[in-house]
């Protein structure tokens, strides 16, 4: 196990970073970390392996059979419908009733005595062939509807190898309904073993693919786990290979980032897209070298540095002489003054994106170099263990690195959620400037707040403790924990300060993943 993992005691109590020796009742901080670890683990956040998605989709089958007597392709069937949701099945039955549960999701619900009773030797029409066959080699669907063996095999060959393996309906003009797998499976593997092989791969990947509280670990090489929470979607998730998502889009933790947001500020970054836009906004590309050229004076005749004259207006080539009101061999009407204006707000948007863009890396930088810490303080640990001090404990250590790496990462994610929640066009039709400046200054100061502690926190770590004296050690220990105390309750106090003034009586939703003291949710294996 990660010796990083583990966190300092959480009683509740805000600590102030000048009561450094106030904290004797830490002494058992330890101990009550390992109690709220072991909580944690107990967590609803599984982790589905390659052997055990079959478990899990069981579990979810045996649920909905056992509930309303069905059979496992029908039960499949409604799961598949409702994206695996279990409570979803049952609140649309208790709603709307089995009739209209089972009309929505396509299964039909066959009685014995309402299948047809042919004699087996009997000779029977084949609608879709046209072959008269005997009836023992048709088969009958639970709609009622009955083809011959061959027939009903080329069409789930067809569907299998197009990707709809998942719901294969009857083969009846207008009927809906979804085959048997069972029957699927027979027929297919008596033609293409292989085939029959992906039909069953489909039927397992249908649990991770339709199922909205299941998702793939986003790891490159993949893992080859899934994650599965019982409910909240809009969550962060630790995989057991370590990996760390959101759980709504698959992309990085990125809270208290929106989705949206996140996903616009990625692009916004990976495209450079201010960069492009000042440079669009502020140069002409030249008509013979096809370079962008800046305009650096007031006349609207410009050079470029491969000598081509041409109109700053229009782009055009011209000639090199020029008089107050014409150009030589060329005309293209009086000057737009929008240029003017779209320049300024180019100017402005660039700058304002340069501030928040800064300020993300330097953090996410400051994060990484801090991340490869660990193995500096459990080299400073080893010393202090040598030295036999009265300090028998070090997880101090551990906790504080935790802590701090944990509030670094949320510290640099609330830079891009200000750019885009205190912009000009964001939700522009729901906020005045008043409300929106009023908003923001709540907002930056709690992060300012959360920023200096956090960089109060790095200094302390990064200090040579180990060769200090026993009493620097202990007047270490003491600050290192009440940083890590305060620094937990300025990112829960950021959260609180975002749900409750930031979001508040806001018509559009923007959902954010909740603060977690203790770091994105751990998910345990799911029993085989």
């Amino acid at each position: 196990m990660d010796p990083y993992d583990s966190d300092y005691c959480d009683d509740g109590d805000y600590c102030d970073e000048d009561d450094y020796y106030e904290f004797d009742h830490h002494d058992d901080c330890d101990r009550r970390a390992d109690v709220a670890l072991t909580s944690r683990n107990g967590s609803s956040c599984k982790v589905i392996t390659k052997e055990c998605v079959s478990t899990a989709q069981r579990e979810d089958l045996q649920r909905v059979m056992d509930l309303l007597s069905l059979r496992e392709h029908q039960a499949r069937t409604l799961l598949i419908h409702h994206r695996w949701d279990v409570d979803k099945v049952f609140q649309v039955l208790v709603e709307n009733g089995k009739d209209r549960l089972y009309n929505e999701a396509c299964v039909m619900v066959s009685n014995d005595s309402n299948v047809s009773s042919k004699n087996r030797s009997s000779i029977v029409l084949c609608e879709i062939c046209l072959e008269e066959v005997p009836f023992y080699k048709m088969t009958t669907m639970d709609c009622g509807h009955y083809f011959c063996n061959t027939c009903w095999t080329e069409h789930f060959v067809v569907k299998i190898n197009e990707g709809q393996s998942r719901r294969i309906s009857c083969m009846a003009s207008r009927c809906s309904v979804v085959c048997d797998e069972d029957k699927i499976r027979n027929y297919v593997s008596k033609k293409d073993p292989k085939l029959a092989e992906k039909f069953e791969r489909y039927l397992l990947e249908s649990y991770i693919e339709d199922n909205k509280r299941v998702k793939w670990c986003p790891s490159v090489p993949h893992c080859g786990n899934a994650i599965r929470v019982e409910d909240d979607e809009y969550c962060e998730v630790e995989c057991a290979c370590g990996v760390q998502f959101c759980f709504s889009c698959s992309s990085e933790a990125h809270s208290p980032c929106s989705c949206q947001m996140w996903e616009l500020w990625s692009k916004k970054c990976q495209d450079e897209s201010e960069t492009c836009n000042w440079i669009t906004v502020n140069t002409k590309t030249c008509p013979k070298c096809h370079k962008p050229v800046e305009k650096n004076g007031g006349c609207n005749l410009v050079r470029c540095i491969c000598g081509q004259p041409f109109c700053w207006l229009c782009g055009g080539a011209t000639g090199i002489q020029h008089t107050w009101d014409s150009i030589a061999n060329h005309t293209c009407g009086r000057f737009n003054e929008e240029q003017i204006a779209n320049t300024k707000r180019a100017k402005i948007e660039i700058v304002r994106y340069s501030h928040y863009h800064s300020r993300f890396k330097a953090h996410t930088d400051s994060l990484k170099a801090e991340i490869i810490m660990k193995e500096k303080l459990e080299r400073k640990i080893v010393k202090m263990e040598a030295r036999e001090l009265e300090i028998k404990d070090y997880d101090w250590v551990r906790n504080g690195a935790k802590r701090l790496f944990r509030s670094r990462r949320i510290l640099s994610y609330s830079y891009p959620f200000a750019f885009y929640m205190f912009s000009d066009t964001f939700l522009s039709d729901e906020l005045t400037n008043l409300e929106r400046n009023i908003k923001q200054n709540l907002f930056e100061d709690q992060q300012q707040q959360l920023e200096g502690h956090v960089e109060k926190l790095s200094h302390f770590l990064e200090q040579e403790f180990e060769e200090f004296s026993e009493d620097k050690v202990m007047d270490s220990r003491m600050r290192i924990i009440a940083l890590s105390k305060v620094t937990d309750a300025l990112c829960k106090n950021l959260y609180d300060c975002i749900d409750n003034e930031i979001l508040l009586h806001l018509r559009t939703t923007i959902n954010i993943a909740p603060y977690r003291s203790m770091g994105a949710d751990k998910a345990v294996e799911l029993d085989k």
